[in-house]
């Protein structure tokens, strides 16, 4: 899923085609979209390799701000929406119609239905630089990749050895069957006598090589609700699968805790709320609970999501989106790439995430440094991520949850402005 192409020297441009000389490494390609600009940019690290005159979406039709990824490339497609226009040499970003395209009407002003055109013949160039999972941004005003280094990032450092056991859950995104049986692997740290001959006694741990999408964001209800079915499971109250989902199981499984704590629940009309979860953590001796998730993705597909903390929850993170250019196994270094997009929320949004202060979340000071010294990752989720990155994973901390657009068959998107 990771989108590499080698460059020589020189710019690409929608009027300047140059066939590039191969160079000696390949690196990870990032797409950046200026809407105020009306223009394009691939970015290879933090050298820009090519650029282009773009249109977006007209009044009405605005083309929406945030992170994405190519879904889906088709050489010819016809819109479904607009009486199949065609949109040769298409890039997916949305299953909802957002697209890159070739079109013959790029005057470099808004007159899209939404969509970025493209000139044809920068279009057909940028479709065979391209794989599915290729980040690419759109905002309002120009944006650039630049170095961040901060230890709340991941880096190949190689699992301690110690039994894999904590008190962190790391639960499927999408369970499947609750029949299913769960393996769990841990190291066997009993003594064993040494065999005389050992040929393959040792060998070295092949580096992951398909990149993986995350996201940290705010708990919402659908996370609540998984960890509620989770330890109600664990107390032996059968709570069903833990989808998220408030089932006629998981309400069983609620009231019949709640009735056997009538005085702690006396006057909690509500199903669902902040004392029910904390005292289902502490029947599980779970401590406090979380209030911050990390979710895993791999070739669009959820891998795992694990309770992460944040601290002073009453201010905005903010919008901001990584890009691991590289790693480096023997050092235990990684080389990441760090933008912020502005993110104004709405009053509604504030109140429904309890956020007073949005300050963050404006492009000001050091915002990813912020942002990242208030996350807190426990070392057990920590190592699994580090044992899973490679070059071209992405990262994104966002405030406003999943959003409507991530679902089956894509990363994780992230609409800042629609």
């Amino acid at each position: 899923m990771v989108s590499r192409f080698v460059f020589g020297l020189g710019l690409l441009s929608a009027t300047a085609l140059v066939h590039p000389a191969f160079a000696a490494d390949v690196r990870t390609l990032q797409i950046f979209v200026s809407k105020n600009k009306q223009s394009l940019a691939v970015y290879d690290g933090t050298e820009v390799v090519a650029t282009s005159k773009v249109s977006t979406g007209k009044d009405g039709h605005t083309t929406p701000s945030g992170i994405f990824s190519v879904l889906e490339k088709r050489k010819y497609h016809e819109s479904n929406l607009y009486s199949a226009a065609p949109m040769p040499f298409m890039q997916r970003l949305t299953w909802s119609g957002i697209a890159l395209h070739e079109s013959n009407s790029v005057p470099r002003y808004p007159a899209s239905h939404g969509c970025v055109r493209m000139p044809g013949a920068f279009a057909k160039m940028l479709y065979g630089m391209t794989e599915p999972g290729i980040p690419v941004i759109i905002s309002d005003g120009e944006l650039a990749p630049q170095p961040i280094d901060h230890p709340t990032l991941f880096h190949p450092d190689a699992p301690a050895a110690m039994p894999l056991l904590s008190d962190v859950e790391l639960r499927p995104s999408m369970p499947d069957s609750p029949q299913k049986p769960v393996q769990v692997a841990m190291n066997d740290t009993t003594a064993m006598p040494m065999p005389m001959v050992q040929p393959h006694a040792t060998h070295e741990t092949e580096s992951p090589t398909e990149p993986i999408s995350m996201l940290i964001t705010r708990r919402t209800l659908r996370e609540t609700v998984i960890d509620i079915q989770t330890l109600l499971n664990q107390l032996g109250f059968s709570a069903g699968d833990p989808d998220g989902l408030l089932g006629p199981a998981t309400v069983q499984a609620v009231t019949a805790f709640k009735t056997l704590r009538p005085a702690e629940f006396a006057g909690d009309k509500s199903l669902i709320s902040d004392r029910l979860l904390k005292a289902v953590y502490a029947a599980a001796g779970k401590g406090e609970p979380p209030n911050g998730v990390i979710m895993v993705r791999k070739a669009f597909n959820p891998v795992f999501e694990a309770p992460v903390a944040i601290a002073d929850p009453g201010l905005a993170l903010g919008t901001h989106f990584f890009t691991l250019q590289a790693v480096d196994e023997k050092t235990g270094t990684a080389d990441w790439l760090g933008i912020t997009l502005e993110n104004n929320l709405s009053r509604e949004t504030m109140k429904r995430l309890g956020i007073s202060n949005q300050e963050s979340s404006i492009v000001t000071g050091k915002p990813i440094a912020r942002s990242l010294s208030r996350i807190s990752i426990p070392d057990e989720t920590r190592r699994k991520i580090d044992a899973l990155i490679a070059p071209g994973s992405t990262l994104t901390i966002s405030d406003t949850g999943l959003g409507r657009e991530t679902g089956e068959g894509t990363n994780f998107i992230t609409i800042t402005r629609g």
